[in-house]
């Protein structure tokens, strides 16, 4: 089979890993991956968030399956180009993703069809609404409505100290946007959960939790994701029926977009907080996380190709995950995220990543005269797999010193100490 795939994170690296197993891949990136080049029968780099360029590449190829990664691309319809095209499509369509870039038009969905978990929250679209919601709610996170690269949201007690904060940053955003998204701040631990889905039905994935803080212990400004861990089919602060309340939301969500005429193929994603008054939405995303990606397809035991092939069909095959724990270590340029180090060279020792069990993958750096170089994003997931997580993340720390120049990493990410934090945390909650 001809599978094309869009995008050139490392996200889409572990994506093109296995779907390059299993058949021919061609690519379409904003910026030559090496690495998924390397994997790839042919490239083409050009702006993948227009549809008239990704268009002019499918007029003159012929492929049998699409899968479009990046949310921007999803936004943007690069789904419904090939889809017109005539190819199977395993990503979803613009209406369908708006439950991502379009956080009213998800919270509506869920109130609309009485889908259990939505934080008291209101959309306003002027500052005496904002001030109104702000003290009425007092403890509130302040949201964009659209995409914002997982850097958008602020949360009282993290990034506001005062109330003239809180209505200067929803003031800000109507005046970007036309409208803000205030909910109440919600209390517990985050979880993502992504499944499958063929539109009718869901294979979920292994949970995953990852760190949007900067720096160790949690602190420091919010980034895309600094790194995350899985402890095969639950996370050691959930309870058993936090994931059955997971998997019944995520369902229901994929029932009411096929009852509102917009059928949902594709990943659908889930981030969860578990509360002491059980478990909420903070919000729903139209493709695999970065870096959770990275997490689940690393234990997939089942063809991709095939499953992609089954959700594009509308026939969803069951999946098949391996039970080990995984830790994902972001890289990542000297000054992230404030004043980030661009276009700075780093060194690979391709031989001692290997040798010492971790898998590397390829996110925000470019090739330049045999060289590779940072940009001003995260730079690479380190990977370590391993029966227990003590010997994941010892995977992951020494995979991250075969990789030399101006780039960090946290390293509390997967240590027992810090999953220990989110045990006591949660029992505290639970028990309050």
């Amino acid at each position: 089979m001809k599978v094309v795939l869009v995008g050139n994170g490392a996200r889409e690296h572990i994506i093109a890993e296995k779907l390059a197993e299993h058949c021919d891949l061609y690519a379409i990136m904003s910026k030559k991956n090496p690495a998924i080049a390397q994997l790839s029968v042919k490239y083409w780099l050009c702006d993948i968030n227009n549809v008239n360029e990704v268009a002019n590449i499918v007029h003159d190829n012929e492929f049998d399956l699409a899968f479009s990664s990046p949310d921007a691309t999803l936004e943007a319809g690069i789904s419904n180009v090939f889809e017109n095209a005539g190819i199977l499509v395993a990503s979803p369509s613009k209406s369908a993703s708006r439950i991502e870039w379009d956080k009213g038009f998800m919270r509506t969905i869920m109130k609309n069809h009485k889908i259990k978990g939505s934080p008291k929250h209101e959309v306003v679209d002027n500052v005496d609404g904002a001030v109104k919601a702000i003290r009425d709610y007092g403890q509130v996170a302040i949201k964009p409505l659209g995409l914002s690269g997982g850097k958008g949201v602020k949360v009282s007690g993290d990034h506001f100290d005062s109330i003239d904060e809180k209505i200067g940053y929803a003031q800000e955003l109507i005046r970007k946007d036309g409208c803000v998204l205030i909910e109440e701040k919600l209390i517990g631990e985050e979880f993502t959960l992504q499944a499958f889905s063929d539109g009718s039905r869901i294979a979920v994935m292994p949970p995953v939790q990852d760190h949007k803080r900067a720096y160790a212990g949690d602190s420091g400004a919010n980034t895309g994701g600094m790194g995350s861990y899985s402890t095969g089919a639950n996370l050691p602060f959930l309870e058993k029926s936090d994931l059955d309340d997971a998997t019944k939301i995520l369902k229901e969500i994929i029932h009411a977009l096929k009852k509102e005429e917009v059928p949902f193929r594709g990943i659908l994603y889930g981030q969860f907080m578990a509360t002491a008054d059980g478990l909420k939405v903070i919000e729903f995303n139209a493709r695999f996380g970065d870096p959770e990606a990275m997490n689940v397809l690393s234990l997939l035991k089942t063809s991709l190709v095939d499953i992609f092939l089954s959700m594009a069909e509308g026939r969803l095959s069951k999946p098949e995950f391996s039970d080990e724990c995984t830790v994902l270590k972001y890289l990542v340029p000297e000054g992230y995220p404030d004043s980030p180090k661009k276009d700075a060279e780093v060194l690979i020792d391709s031989f001692g990543i290997e040798k010492c069990g971790a898998s590397l993958y390829y996110a925000s750096v470019y090739e330049k005269d045999g060289k590779i170089l940072t940009t001003s994003s995260r730079a690479f997931g380190v990977l370590g797999k391993a029966k227990t997580l003590e010997e994941a993340e010892k995977i992951a720390e020494n995979g991250c010193n075969f990789v030399k120049g101006p780039v960090w990493h946290r390293e509390d990410i997967g240590t027992q100490e810090l999953v220990n934090k989110r045990i006591t945390n949660m029992k505290s909650l639970r028990s309050s």
